[in-house]
């Protein structure tokens, strides 16, 4: 289940690459990092497991996915019949052919400016006000059609506040809260 932003509550299959150097202090998949510790599949392999499965998208996550080149796993899934979509800080550029592209930029390392052109939707971690400063910085890149998300840091809880309060006062964002975490589902 998509647990966040724009297809929240839709059916899912995540395909979740190991490796990140962004290295946010509040990252909730620190386990995803060091890409030595997990097992390798194939393309093939990939693409059989999310093509098996009833969902609506096949989630290309990370880690950060960016680091690898994406372009034979997007030809392969959507040759399945697979709508692949991506999760990214953007931290390098994009390899890939995606249905949808989500964009969590994070202040330790700026997006790749190649990647602004080619996102349907920004979506922001708040732990505090100098994200939202952050926030609208990023904002300022992206198409007009793009859909905002605030999502409040889930250890934080005077982001939740802050972010109500913020989309309150400004309309163009969107809340995002993680479901897949009040749902308690993996």
């Amino acid at each position: 289940m998509q647990g966040e932003g724009h297809w929240a509550g839709h059916s899912a299959f995540f395909i979740r690459l190991g490796g990140c150097d962004v290295g946010c202090s509040w990252c909730d998949t620190k386990h995803s990092w060091d890409a030595s510790r997990h097992r390798s599949r194939s393309i093939a392999e990939l693409v059989a497991a999310a093509a098996a499965v009833p969902s609506a998208h096949v989630i290309v996550t990370g880690g950060e996915p960016t680091l690898h080149d994406l372009q034979p796993l997007t030809q392969a899934l959507r040759a399945a019949g697979c709508q692949p979509h991506l999760e990214t800080s953007g931290a390098y550029p994009l390899r890939g052919d995606f249905q949808w592209v989500t964009l969590s930029p994070k202040t330790v390392r700026s997006p790749h400016p190649s990647l602004y052109g080619q996102v349907h939707e920004l979506k922001v971690v708040v732990a505090d006000r100098s994200d939202l400063e952050w926030a609208e910085s990023q904002a300022a890149l992206v198409s007009p059609t793009v859909v905002k998300f605030l999502q409040p840091e889930w250890s934080s809880p005077q982001s939740q506040a802050l972010v109500y309060d913020y989309v309150l006062h400004h309309p163009t964002w969107r809340i995002s809260l993680q479901t897949h975490k009040i749902l308690k589902v993996r």
